[in-house]
């Protein structure tokens, strides 16, 4: 049973990989492999009333998951419907190609922790866009954007889906994630940052319009303008409200979520209720449901169902007991958990990762769930298809595996180790 189960999973795995050289979805691949694996297993299993227990418990965990992204990634759209996010881009009025690479990644690290590191990236490289007009400028940018907004999302328990899954499963609490990680997290971004800032030509952008008239906006009238800093206050304070409304009622964090959901909801009705249905279709939360990244979140429903069978079936356990022996060191295992992490997806590492390990031995905020969130989340960038902001910026700015790998990865890399010997250090000076 074992050997199918790793067979099974394995392969799945390997087809996800080659998502792209095959032309099948990742989803697709997910779904079935988790389907299967749990089919392996019901077959191979006697007692078939343990194994739909052991699913139903698994999938309530998983389902606090997806609910939560699925919430987060509705309000996400709502605020971007009424081009919230605008109030903030709007006010980078800066020329100068530095100060633009520095204000750009900055918001980008800051902006990820509310929102989470794919909308961020998408949001900021289409204001390089309207800011940049040299391309292999605006690549660099685009690849800082990338680093910046995954080192962004590792030390908020609501910007990198890593990091949400410890938080939501009880590895990480909210306090101690934040300001254990913050540093190395920053350091991370700020180390390439200023590598890069030296090589950086020091240019003054001209737009269309030139410079010093800055970017010509379409009007927007007082109703409109009011409407955005109404979504994009609700949103992003009910975001940072989460954690908050978790710790009160010790509810799990999908239930906040949920109720930031239904109040966002609420407002774009109300401000929205004079408009004809046509008019006011594309304000709406059904409308902001069509449009959240589905396919990821089913992708996440069949990876952590595979998974969980190689949890349930103790060869999670047994692969941490290999490792530990073949190794030895816990801090080594995690840093290279980070780096595989920039070719495999961290989804299904880190899902793998909570199996191995479990609460009893490694409790709430143990040194290795903080250095997993921060490992995890950060080694995506290394590698341009290392995380889905760097896919997508892959996609929107046409970088080059090859071009990443020269120009980015290696800032990447030096961020990720720097980064992970700060908060080595930081833990062995507070204990």
């Amino acid at each position: 049973m074992i050997i199918s189960l790793i067979t099974i999973f394995l392969l799945g795995y390997l087809l996800i990989t080659l998502e792209h050289p095959i032309h099948i979805n990742k989803t697709a691949t997910a779904l079935i492999t988790g389907v299967l694996c749990w089919a392996a297993y019901a077959l191979m299993t006697a007692d078939n009333h343990l194994v739909t227990e052991q699913l139903t418990e698994h999938l309530g965990s998983v389902a606090e998951i997806l609910f939560f992204l699925m919430g987060a990634m509705t309000v996400v759209e709502l605020i971007d419907a009424h081009d919230g996010f605008t109030l903030i881009t709007d006010r980078i009025a800066s020329r100068n190609t530095r100060t633009l690479l520095w204000i750009i990644c900055l918001l980008s690290f800051f902006m990820s922790a509310l929102l989470d590191n794919l909308t961020t990236s998408i949001v900021m490289v289409s204001v390089a866009r309207k800011l940049v007009k040299n391309a292999e400028q605006r690549k660099i940018i685009a690849g800082m954007i990338i680093i910046a907004a995954n080192s962004g999302g590792a030390w908020s328990p609501i910007g990198d889906v890593t990091t949400t899954m410890l938080w939501i499963g009880g590895q990480v609490t909210t306090g101690n994630i934040i300001t254990t990680l913050f540093i190395p997290s920053l350091a991370s971004l700020l180390v390439p940052l200023t590598i890069l800032t030296f090589s950086y030509p020091a240019e003054t952008q001209v737009t269309s319009t030139s410079a010093t008239k800055g970017i010509s906006r379409p009007y927007v009238n007082v109703q409109a303008r009011r409407d955005r800093r109404l979504m994009l206050s609700i949103g992003l304070g009910g975001m940072l409200f989460v954690p908050i409304f978790k710790m009160v009622t010790h509810l799990p964090p999908y239930m906040g979520m949920m109720l930031v959901l239904g109040c966002i909801w609420v407002a774009s009705e109300l401000i929205h209720k004079d408009k004809d249905e046509a008019e006011r279709r594309k304000f709406t939360a059904a409308y902001a449901l069509s449009r959240i990244d589905v396919p990821s979140i089913l992708f996440f429903l069949g990876i952590l169902l595979a998974v969980g069978t190689l949890e349930v079936t103790g060869v999670l356990t047994t692969l941490a007991q290999a490792l530990d022996k073949a190794v030895g060191n816990l801090d080594l295992i995690v840093l290279l958990i980070g780096i595989v992490s920039a070719v495999v997806d961290n989804v299904p590492i880190v899902a793998a990762a909570m199996g191995m390990y479990d609460l009893q031995t490694f409790p709430a905020d143990h040194k290795l769930w903080e250095f997993l969130a921060y490992c995890a989340g950060t080694g995506g960038s290394i590698l341009v298809i290392g995380s889905a902001a760097g896919v997508a910026v892959m996609g929107m700015e046409h970088l080059d595996f090859g071009w990443y790998l020269r120009k980015i990865s290696w800032l990447a890399l030096i961020g990720y180790i720097t980064g992970a010997a700060i908060y080595l250090a930081q833990f062995a000076l507070l204990h």
